[in-house]
């Protein structure tokens, strides 16, 4: 059990800190080759945070366990919502952009209603919709940079102060690149073959395991985000983070996992968690309408929701299958 922890907190360590290389090599590649700072926030720092459950799911729906892959999506975007999101305004009244809740929010919510209605009628996600998931995430950033991009009276556009502006040598940035990828690589295996372990251990399925730890584990990059943003007094951050993650996240995370692998959706997501998704999603849409912010006392309720949500999870744990084996349980110590 000692082992299958330190796994555990060694996978969420690599996969947090592979993800902020990444993330620094990349963006300083993108300035040095001329990029604008919209198109990177839009792409390599708004969806960078999201590498952790990109690798995670890919990693678990490679080993059979799609419990985990699944999951560990629709466990991030009910975390990032209900924890991120909550934190967030527990910390700071957080105001929201009417217009990103109108555009970038109504998004989020179709995307949501989208995953729900293809996990409802196909309990396997095939390749072909993986694809169409994955070239919608392309549609939308275009749609997104073209609404963003719009010439000003000088003919420029305006950078956008969110994006950290990194220089570095071209070395040192493809070094950061390819050091957080092996991270990010060595992160996932330690997490998921832990989770998996775990799952075991406990006699709970692979799913309860994503929706819980892994989600949780992997959507640490943007609760990091969002927090020291509120602490910073710039709390309307966060929410442009979570809506770009959470969109991500099924459109590309689940649409390229599908893509290289038909992903079974497990019988337990499609009847409870998915709802609880939506109910998320659209309880934030209702309370962000509301003077277009998000108070101290809704950001309570969004917490306590998700502590409810975790309890109903493990007192009705469906039990464990027998799941692929792992290094971890090749070994003779663990447990």
């Amino acid at each position: 059990m000692l082992f299958i922890t330190l796994s555990l907190i060694g996978g969420l360590v690599f996969l947090t800190l592979g993800a902020e290389g990444l993330i620094r090599g990349a963006v300083s590649l993108a300035n040095r080759f001329g990029l604008s700072p919209l198109l990177i926030g839009l792409t390599i720092v708004g969806f960078g945070t999201s590498t952790p459950e990109l690798v995670a799911s890919l990693k678990a729906a490679w080993a059979g366990n799609s419990g985990i892959a699944v999951g560990n999506v629709v466990g991030s975007n009910i975390f990032n919502i209900l924890i991120i999101l909550g934190l967030t305004a527990l910390v700071r009244k957080t105001m929201i952009d009417k217009a990103a809740w109108r555009q970038s929010g109504m998004v989020m919510t179709a995307v949501t209603l989208l995953a729900l209605a293809t996990f409802t009628f196909l309990p396997e996600m095939p390749r072909w919709v993986g694809g169409v998931w994955f070239a919608l995430l392309f549609v939308y950033l275009g749609w997104e940079y073209r609404l963003h991009s719009r010439p000003h009276k000088k003919g420029t556009v305006e950078p956008d102060p969110q994006v950290e502006i990194i220089k570095m040598p071209l070395w040192a940035s493809i070094a950061f690149i390819v050091a957080g990828l092996i991270g990010l690589i060595l992160g996932a295996q330690l997490l998921v073959d832990a989770a998996i372990s775990l799952a075991q251990l406990w006699g709970v399925s692979d799913a309860v395991i994503g929706l819980t730890i892994v989600a949780a584990g992997t959507s640490l990059p943007e609760l990091a985000t969002s927090v020291m943003a509120a602490l910073r007094k710039q709390p309307e951050i966060a929410v442009g983070n979570i809506i770009g993650s959470n969109i991500f996240n099924l459109l590309g995370i689940l649409g390229l996992t599908a893509l290289v692998l038909p992903v079974p959706i497990p019988a337990q997501i499609i009847a409870f968690d998915m709802w609880v998704m939506l109910a998320a999603t659209l309880a934030f849409m209702l309370y962000a309408r509301v003077g277009f912010k998000l108070t101290r006392a809704e950001g309570g309720l969004f917490v306590a929701a998700y502590g409810l949500y975790v309890v109903y999870l493990l007192q009705h744990a469906a039990p464990a299958v027998p799941a692929a084996t792992t290094l971890l349980a090749t070994m003779p110590f663990v447990g």
